[in-house]
């Protein structure tokens, strides 16, 4: 069974950072891309960063500068190194992993870990 977890979410006071950890266990043949969404209530959600297989990088405008996603496919596992945080940034933070396992290639998704920017 393919499992994604998070962690790392926490309440930190603005200018503060975090980092969050995205890991993918099971069987698990091969990760393609992870991306970090973040929600709050009543909002869509909101793509924030994604990494592929092979390194590549995406982030959202709003996090551009501050935000780092970074991967260590030996564990199967992605980072989001979140900087210079501001109350903005509170939400729910998800992890999404395209990934093929069990001969289908689906996404996963986590249970989501909340980050909470506040004085």
């Amino acid at each position: 069974q393919v499992q994604v977890v998070e962690s790392g979410g926490d309440l930190v006071q603005p200018g503060g950072s975090l980092r969050l950890s995205c890991a993918a266990s099971g069987n698990i043949f091969k990760i393609y891309v992870i991306r970090w969404y973040r929600q709050n209530p009543g909002k869509q959600r909101e793509l924030v960063a994604a990494i592929t297989s092979g390194g590549n990088t995406n982030y959202a405008d709003s996090v551009k500068g501050r935000f780092t996603i970074s991967r260590d496919n030996a564990k199967n596992t992605v980072y989001l190194q979140m900087n210079s945080l501001n109350p903005e940034d509170t939400a729910v933070y998800y992890c999404n992993a395209d990934l093929y396992a069990r001969g289908t290639r689906r996404d996963y998704w986590g249970q989501g870990t909340q980050v909470t920017v506040s004085s």
